[in-house]
Parts: C-alpha cells; structure tokens; sequence
C-alpha cells in the first residue's frame, strides 16, 4: 500500500484502466477534499456537495479516456463537479439578475479600505460568502476561489459578461456590508 501512495497520477489512471479498485480509492483519497472544499463553496448543502463529489468521480473514472493530461485529473474532476454544483443550482432556481435590471456599475475605484477589509481574516470571509444569495455566491467563488475568469464565468454559467461583472462586484459590496454588520470591521 505505502508503494501505491508515491505513484504519480499517471500511473494511477493507468491501474484504473484495469479496474483496479485501488487506484479508485486512492484518486479519491487523493483528491476529494479539494474537491469537497469547491463545491461547498458554491453550494450551501454539505450533504448534496458530497453526492456532487461522488458523482463527479463516478463521471471521471468512467469517461477517464476524456482526459487529455493525466496529470491533471484534479483539475478535470473538479471543472466536473463545479458544473455539477452549477446544475444543481439551477435546478432548484438560482436567478442572475440581468444586466438590464440592475444599476450600471461602473469599473470598480481602487478602496485601499475594501482591499485591507478583503485581505484580513479569510475565516470571516469565506463565512460572509456562504450568506450570499446562490447567484452573487456561485460568480465570487468561480473568480476568487477557483481563479476563472469573468469571462469564463459567463460561459459557464450561460449569461453576459457584463451581468458577471455586475453580479461579482454587488457580492462584493455584499461581502463588505455583512462583514461590517458581524463583527467590529469599520467601527
């Protein structure tokens, strides 16, 4: 067992090949919590983000021969359970307010106190995200956590560019507003 832990992911994938039961477990010992951490990030049910996970596995060891970079399959497993998590907020109704409803919000100033604020406790943060509506919560994770683009994230999620940028910078505000009302931040 110890000797299987120091196998690369290429290796790994390649035992799994032969349906080798070990090497799905150690993938998923390997990877899961990362994984785990994304999507409760966007979705506020830790049960369903477990089934999200498992699913996504499911989905990755039986269409392992998609995978383009075997050692990449963290990556691919979770871009698997992110549009998973996506899914499943649209289904049960996360709305993105279109750009045509909502003010015009112009390119973020640079605010040295939102940036000290946002750089501060990520505990307090990471808590303030998790309040967001689905919506404002899915855009700031996709950007922050996962680093996609906003133009990715529009992609992604099918809406405009514009609406992305719109959506992240109220659940920014957001963020500061919840931050200031639960603890002693700008008092």
């Amino acid at each position: 067992m110890e000797l299987t832990f120091k196998l690369n992911t290429r290796g790994i994938i390649r035992r799994i090949s032969t349906d080798d039961k070990e090497s799905y477990a150690l993938l998923y010992k390997k990877y899961s919590l990362k994984v785990y951490n994304s999507v409760c990030r966007i979705i506020n049910n830790y049960a369903e983000a477990e089934d999200i996970v498992q699913d996504a596995f499911c989905v990755a060891f039986e269409k392992q021969e998609f995978l383009r970079d075997q050692e990449n399959f963290e990556g691919w497993v979770k871009r698997i359970a992110l549009n998973k998590a996506i899914s499943y907020l649209r289904k049960n109704k996360m709305v993105f307010v279109e750009e045509s409803q909502l003010d015009v919000v112009s390119e973020e100033i640079y605010d040295k106190e939102e940036e000290i604020l946002l750089e501060s406790k990520v505990d307090d943060i990471k808590a303030a995200i998790q309040k967001l509506p689905d919506g404002y919560r899915t855009i700031i994770v996709l950007h922050l956590f996962e680093n996609i683009s906003q133009e990715k994230i529009a992609v992604i999620l099918n809406i405009s560019h514009s609406t992305v940028r719109s959506q992240y910078h109220r659940a920014k505000k957001k963020v500061l507003s919840i931050l200031k009302e639960t603890s002693n931040y700008g008092k």
